[in-house]
Formats: C-alpha cells, sequence, structure tokens
C-alpha cells in the first residue's frame, strides 16, 4: 500500500526524505552532496511516499520567478517501475495545478519518457546540472 506524506523541511519524517534523496543521488548516481543539499530545503513543500510503511521516493516544489519547479524526485532502486514515481507526480501536480502557474521541471536523460506519458514537454535543448544530462520540460495538459 501507498501512502504518501506532505512536508515541511522541519517536519520529523524529513530525515526519510534526505535519506532516499542521499541514496538516489549521491550514493547511486554520484552527485557531490554539496549539489544535493541546496538553500531551497525550508521554502519548498516536500513529499514523501512509503510502500508498506518503507520510504520509497520522494519529491518537492518551490516557486521560481519562471514559475512552479518540480523537482528533486527520487524513487529507491526497487521501487521503480511499480507506480511509486507515477504517484508521486500525481500527488505533487495534484497539489500545484490549481495555482494556475507555469509548471516545469529539469529531468534526467533517461527519465523523460516516464514524464512524458504523464503530461510534459521537452521545452529546450539538453544540458548538464549535476554532471547528469537533463532536458528542461514543461507541464501542458
Amino acid at each position: 500500500m501507498l501512502k504518501v506524506y506532505r512536508l515541511n523541511f522541519d517536519d520529523d519524517k524529513f530525515a526519510d526524505v534526505r535519506q532516499v534523496r542521499n541514496d538516489v543521488f549521491v550514493v547511486e548516481q554520484g552527485v557531490s552532496e554539496s549539489d544535493e543539499h541546496d538553500d531551497f530545503e525550508s521554502s519548498a513543500r516536500h513529499y514523501l511516499i512509503t510502500k508498506n510503511n518503507v520510504s520509497c521516493g520522494v519529491a518537492r516544489w518551490r516557486n521560481t520567478d519562471k514559475g512552479i519547479k518540480l523537482e528533486r524526485f527520487a524513487v529507491l532502486t526497487k521501487y521503480r517501475s511499480s507506480g511509486v514515481g507515477k504517484r508521486l507526480v500525481e500527488e505533487v501536480l495534484k497539489d500545484v495545478l490549481p495555482m494556475k502557474q507555469k509548471i516545469y521541471l529539469h529531468a534526467q536523460i533517461q527519465t523523460v519518457d516516464f514524464y512524458q506519458k504523464l503530461g510534459f514537454e521537452k521545452d529546450g535543448e539538453i544540458f548538464e546540472e549535476a554532471g547528469i544530462k537533463h532536458y528542461k520540460m514543461t507541464f501542458t495538459t
């Protein structure tokens, strides 16, 4: 069973958010801790998803001068392709769509197809962020 938590930076469960992000970004993908941690933690809205009470996926969104940026989507390896990532995107969109602002994200190249199936389109050329190739994608549906 999947359960989604909406968290702030100072919630007790935020340690679980940090752990999932560390496991995916720092350990698995080799992103430096300084790139993974930023100054937006306290102003962002965070999400944690659990499956059978195990923390397995996270995301966040924040307001920017370009609209609402969805970011830090991470799902532990053994939970990928099981609906966890899709549910995270759906939950975040449910919260931000009523704000009627542009919604965008930076998708790692291996996740572009996943986001396209959920209503995002590539917006611009490929670029590198934290040593990983990305596309900016904008929500269109």
